[in-house]
Formats: C-alpha cells, structure tokens, sequence
C-alpha cells in the first residue's frame, strides 16, 4: 500500500504534468531531477520522498504563476530552502550547504 507521501508525489506529478501539456513524462522527470540537483544538491536517484515532493510543490507553483502571468518575485529564489507543508524536513539548496 502506497503511503500519503507517496499519493501525495503522485498527484502533485499529475498536476504538473496536465499543467505541461506538451511535455513528455520523460522530459518532465528529467527536469525534475535537474530541479533536485538545484534546490537540494540530490537528482532523482538519491532524492529523499520529501525533498521530492517539495522541488515538485516549487515547480507547480512556478508553473501556476507562468500560467497565471503572476511573477515569480512571489516565490522564494531556488537557493532558498523549501519545506513539504506537514513535514519537519527542510531541504536545502546545494549552495546553503556548501556554506554550513
């Protein structure tokens, strides 16, 4: 049985994906892994669930504001840290863990 985590990653996918209607399944994995290495230092291969889900929550809602024609300035800089909402693990950018 999949946990809620893992519902949760799987609708949040389905909500980017029906939000890049031109995208291939694979070219989205790809940049999501890409997104990973970015916001966490991790790709797709060594990404925790959590740090997942939360590069996928950015990407939505940057998708969103894209759709929306809402600026980005509204998010936080892909250095900044991201959380998943109801979780207590806070996924750094590769960058803020190279200064710790």
């Amino acid at each position: 049985m999949k946990s809620e985590l893992q519902q949760e990653t799987v609708t949040v996918l389905s909500e980017i994906w029906s939000l890049s209607p031109d995208a291939r399944l694979g070219q989205i994995f790809d940049f999501l892994g890409f997104l990973g290495d970015i916001q966490v230092g991790r790709g797709l291969g060594d990404i925790e669930d959590d740090e997942l889900l939360a590069v996928m929550y950015r990407h939505r809602a940057e998708l969103l504001a894209r759709i929306q024609g809402t600026s980005n300035q509204q998010l936080p800089p892909a250095s900044a840290a991201v959380s998943v909402p109801g979780s207590s693990t806070i996924a750094e950018s590769k960058t803020a863990s190279v200064k710790a």
